[in-house]
């Protein structure tokens, strides 16, 4: 049984965004989830779709090299997938009167898990 990941580090959105578009593609065969995300009109849906190309890759790689047999992607089904919270970068805005405003831009890690279908 073949299980590979791929992640992406740093990308600037939030995780409970990300989280979102994760949950649809969660559980699907790898053409199922590629179709909804090409479709997912969430501006994070590029990101993950590329993440998601990365570990098809990763794990056609894997199993050549390790176990000396071609893998086809009708075979692999996305296990897990999750972001995580990275860090934010903090900047000021100018507000009236002197003062100042705080802007948080956040940041996230997206993970994806393929497993091959039993």
């Amino acid at each position: 049984m073949l299980e590979v990941k791929a992640s992406a580090k740093y990308i600037r959105t939030s995780a409970q965004k990300t989280g979102l578009v994760l949950q649809t593609i969660r559980g699907k065969s790898v053409s199922d989830a590629i179709a909804v995300l090409q479709f997912s009109e969430k501006k994070v849906a590029k990101s993950v779709e590329k993440v998601l190309r990365s570990a098809i890759a990763n794990a056609t790689q894997e199993a050549e090299r390790v176990q000396q047999r071609r893998l086809d992607e009708e075979d692999l089904v996305v296990s897990q997938a999750y972001a995580n919270q990275g860090p934010s970068f903090k900047r000021v805005r100018p507000a009236p009167m002197g003062r100042a405003y705080q802007t948080i831009k956040r940041t996230t890690h997206i993970v994806v898990h393929l497993a091959e279908k039993e």
